[in-house]
């Protein structure tokens, strides 16, 4: 028996965030089924949209980014469907998430934001560089105006691999101490 295509397109989505163990943008999944002309925009939208209405789906937005998880209810419903999508499809899910899996995770796990402190006055960068379920780094930074925290949260992503190296290869700096010198604190 044949589906209706807005039903598979979701099981294609449950199926794309059952694969990884991250959570997925809205652009990385709609990329998949723009450039394999599988859906429109809007068509694969009213499927995020029906998603997230049936919690299927959970959405966690961040700097205007949706980061999108599969619920409990949602691996549920793609364990007892998975067979209704054709297997070329399947294929070329599991081509894309591979090909495209290390530059989807590092998106991602590299996430910035910032808020109003509560003395009304400075803002707090917020720069999280994550992987599976850790975080790797968390850095809270107290900056004077909104303007520089826009400027670190969009310049976080390129930057975040050197600073932690810088971070990692500071703390774990060996410093030997020679006879006769007093350590310093």
């Amino acid at each position: 028996m044949a589906i209706d295509s807005m039903t598979l397109y979701k099981f294609m989505t449950l199926y794309m965030l059952n694969k990884v163990n991250f959570p997925l943008t809205n652009t990385q999944i709609s990329n998949f089924f723009l450039d394999k002309d599988y859906a429109t925009y809007f068509v694969f939208q009213q499927v995020i949209t029906e998603l997230l209405e049936a919690e299927l789906i959970s959405a966690e937005t961040v700097r205007n980014t949706s980061y999108y998880r599969i619920t409990d209810s949602g691996i549920e419903t793609i364990e007892l469907f998975m067979d209704k999508i054709p297997v070329a499809v399947v294929d070329d899910m599991d081509i894309y998430l591979i090909e495209n899996k290390y530059e989807m995770r590092n998106e991602v796990g590299t996430t910035s934001d910032y808020y109003l402190a509560a003395n009304n006055q400075d803002y707090i960068v917020t720069c999280q560089i994550k992987e599976g379920g850790s975080n790797l780094i968390d850095l809270n930074i107290s900056v004077p105006s909104e303007d520089v925290a826009e400027i670190m949260c969009n310049n976080w992503r390129d930057a975040s691999q050197d600073i932690y190296s810088i971070i990692m290869k500071t703390l774990m700096k060996d410093k030997k101490v020679l006879p006769g010198e007093k350590q310093s604190k």
